[in-house]
């Protein structure tokens, strides 16, 4: 009985509800057309109704997914000690790496020189011996001239020699030193000793050169003064076709001088002996102080 009654209280129930939803006749279509949804509306979420406790726990499950974990002071400190540390290793490579090629580049440098200084030696020990053998020839010529005119042969072998400029000339290799100063090279040697030696070399360079200088002036006037004593053209006879000196055969003649041009020349002589001399003293000092700086610079180097 009361399942009967029941079920008469729901199928009223649902008729009223299909009497409240069904539209009047005529409108029906219209109707339909208002509780159908928009195309533009299809894709937009449906409203929900949602429960209370389940928005709680997504405030919550929100809440906890934005909280970050605070680090501590040793852990930034360690992250400062590693970058610090990496900037600070790349640093030391870069500076060793400059360094290298700058030590090795100063090696170039001192090879260079060295090559340059060694070709001078061999220059200066060139000129020392031939300023020895025009030291006798001079005092030869000065004897023979004033005591024994008449052996003019071997006057004028000697006098040929006095007047020989290029086995006198000293043309200093000094490449790799001007390179040196002039880019900056020197700061590259560490060594002060080197560079103190370097620096004195170069003035003794220069010094030997301006003396050089003046024994060509001094040698041009001597010249003006032989010409009054000597013939040329015997002078050109006694050069062969590499113009090396022969001695003649006989006796060519001098030109005739009076004593006054003969005390002219010897005047004109005397302050050639002297430069030969003075030159020849310069030499020898700045021989072996090449020598020394050569000496210094393998063993600074390691260079054999």
């Amino acid at each position: 009985m009361k399942f009967d009654k029941m079920s008469e209280q729901q199928n009223i129930s649902e008729g009223k509800s299909e009497n409240e939803i069904s539209p009047p006749a005529g409108r029906e279509g219209k109707i339909e057309n208002v509780n159908k949804p928009f195309p533009e509306d299809s894709h937009a979420p449906q409203s929900q109704t949602s429960n209370p406790e389940s928005q709680t726990e997504n405030m919550e499950v929100h809440h906890h997914g934005h909280v970050h974990h605070q680090k501590k002071w040793k852990e930034y400190l360690f992250q400062f000690l590693m970058l610090f540390l990496a900037v600070f290793c790349g640093f030391l490579a870069e500076y060793q790496l400059e360094h290298k090629i700058e030590k090795d580049r100063a090696k170039q440098f001192i090879r260079s020189l060295i090559n340059d200084i060694t070709a001078d030696t061999a220059r200066l020990n060139s000129i020392i011996r031939f300023r020895n053998r025009r030291e006798e020839r001079l005092d030869s010529l000065s004897f023979l001239l004033n005591n024994k005119p008449g052996q003019t042969n071997d006057i004028y072998y000697h006098a040929i020699s006095v007047t020989r400029r290029v086995s006198l000339r000293f043309v200093p290799n000094d490449g790799t030193l001007q390179q040196l100063k002039n880019a900056g090279g020197l700061r590259m040697i560490h060594s002060r000793q080197v560079t103190d030696s370097i620096t004195s070399y170069d003035v003794s360079i220069r010094s030997l050169v301006k003396q050089s200088e003046a024994e060509e002036n001094l040698l041009h006037q001597y010249s003006e003064a032989a010409s009054k004593i000597f013939d040329a053209l015997v002078f050109d006879k006694m050069l062969d076709k590499n113009n090396d000196v022969t001695r003649p055969d006989d006796n060519p003649q001098l030109v005739p001088f009076s004593p006054a041009e003969l005390h002219e020349f010897n005047f004109m002589l005397y302050p050639v002996k002297s430069i030969n001399k003075s030159s020849r003293r310069e030499e020898k000092f700045f021989l072996s102080q090449a020598e020394n700086l050569l000496t210094l610079l393998k063993k600074e180097y390691r260079i054999d």
